[in-house]
């Protein structure tokens, strides 16, 4: 029989590794949006191939999760052992060719990347839906009844929860605070979103946040989303059109609509057999196709390519879907121009979309600018609409600035010269970015055409971007759609 002490030693033993802290691990997270022309369909499928082809060979490695929003704004979760492993698998990955079709993707400006010191062991395997929020806690605050609060937040709040897997939390070097919590599905996450809002403890731990620091996304898990849901959208199936000319694939003609294609461009004929006839006296080289901006409105999806289509040219097209397919198309080309006086292309320039709850209002902006200003001749009302303290300029022939656009005005006005909008015709847009197709005269007074591009930050236009066209005579037509 052992003796009493030693048992006692034993039991001792026992229940101290059963409680032993566990070490500290890491949680990386990096949050991105797409750039407006990827296919999510392709990045969805790098993503998995990133996953099982690099990081989880990684030392360190735990854990790799990606989920993405409604929005598209995509969030990377993953779990290292270490900030050594964390960081040297980052270095690795910023050089290696393997994944560069994926980052190649990424809208580089949108993307954030945190590593926060965490105490819980990932246990949430079978989650679908994750919410992640990170903040910094306000001046003053008691961080020893801060964390208190944090988890009590977790038992008593959310740990009862249907479909509560786990609640994760962490801090960084900085101090900022991550929460990370896993569901089984977004609708139970949904239903416990409120009575979170509405509990006692939930405010009181809400009212240690820096308000303005709040940055929170409710994310489903990639491999978790459906067939339904990864259907292609129309911004993508008009890019896949668009780069149809640069890879030959025959399956993007499936998005136009074969019995119903309403074209706009008046030097092409209409419906499915003008668009056949133009790709059959393309060079032997064939057509190309640069996209560099896509955005999508309602039915409206429209682009900013660069094109070598007879000759380099800029051009901008809109399309309009029915039920899924391309039914009606418009567009404006330009040949490509040499740099403006601000050294400027007629493409570079910001790319990332932003701001998706201002689309409606940055719209308004933009048609209260042409209708006041642009038709009504209302030069005072200029700096309502355009910053006074950053305007970029790619018009080949106009520099930065409100100086730029006086100073082209002058030169018009001096040779006999007018740009006059004389009718605005369809204003649509996504987020920051909005596009609007003019008509007027240009030049000697010949009928043009005026696409416009512009972006936005705080309600004025910062950017700008144009195709100006002339409108070929009636008899030169081939279609009777007309140019708007």
């Amino acid at each position: 029989m052992k003796h009493p002490l030693t048992v006692l030693a034993i039991i001792a033993l026992v229940v101290s590794s059963c409680t032993e802290p566990i070490p500290p691990s890491v949680l990386e997270v990096t949050t991105f949006r797409l750039k407006t022309t990827a296919n999510s369909l392709t990045f969805n499928a790098l993503d998995a191939e990133v996953e099982s082809t690099f990081t989880n060979k990684q030392p360190g490695f735990i854990k790799r999760q990606s989920s993405v929003n409604g929005q598209g704004d995509y969030v990377v979760l993953v779990y290292w052992k270490s900030i050594e492993d964390a960081k040297a698998s980052m270095d690795k990955f910023m050089n290696d060719a393997s994944v560069a079709d994926y980052a190649g993707m990424i809208e580089g400006s949108s993307m954030k990347m945190n590593r926060y010191t965490i105490n819980d062991s990932f246990d949430a395997r079978s989650s679908s839906f994750v919410e992640t929020m990170s903040f910094e806690t306000n001046d003053g605050v008691d961080m020893t009844k801060f964390n208190k609060v944090n988890q009590k937040v977790g038992v008593k709040v959310s740990a009862p929860k249907e479909g509560f897997l786990q609640r994760i939390t962490g801090v960084n070097e900085a101090g900022e605070q991550i929460v990370a919590v896993y569901w089984d599905n977004k609708t139970n996450s949904d239903k416990a979103l409120q009575p979170f809002m509405d509990n006692e403890i939930s405010k009181e731990f809400m009212g240690m946040m820096n308000p303005s620091s709040i940055y929170m996304l409710r994310t489903t898990m990639l491999n978790s989303l459906n067939s339904t849901s990864m259907n292609l959208t129309k911004k993508e199936k008009v890019v896949s059109l668009l780069n149809s000319f640069n890879t030959g694939d025959q399956t993007p003609i499936s998005y136009i609509n074969p019995t119903k294609y309403i074209q706009h461009n008046l030097g092409v004929g209409d419906g499915l057999a003008g668009f056949g006839e133009v790709m059959q006296h393309a060079p032997p080289e064939g057509f190309k196709a640069n996209v560099i901006r896509a955005f999508e409105d309602g039915d409206y999806v429209f682009t900013h390519t660069e094109y070598d289509f007879f000759g380099p040219k800029a051009g901008f097209d809109v399309f309009r879907f029915e039920e899924g397919q391309i039914v009606e198309h418009w567009d404006n080309l330009l040949s490509v121009q040499p740099n403006n006086p601000s050294g400027r292309t007629q493409f570079d320039g910001a790319t990332a979309l932003t701001d998706l709850d201002k689309t409606e209002a940055n719209k308004n902006t933009i048609t209260e600018f042409i209708e006041k200003v642009l038709l009504g001749h209302e030069m005072d009302k200029l700096t309502t609409y355009i910053s006074t303290e950053k305007y970029i300029q790619h018009n080949p022939a106009v520099a930065d600035g409100l100086d730029g656009f006086g100073a082209a005005m002058q030169y018009f006005a001096e040779n006999g010269l007018v740009m006059e909008y004389t009718k605005l015709h369809k204003v649509l847009g996504q987020g920051n970015f909005v596009l609007s197709m003019s008509e007027g005269k240009f030049g000697k007074g010949e009928a043009t055409a005026f696409y416009d591009l512009f972006r936005l930050e705080d309600g004025k236009i910062v950017e700008h971007w144009d195709v100006i066209a002339a409108i070929p005579p009636k008899t030169e037509w081939k279609n009777d759609n007309g140019k708007f």
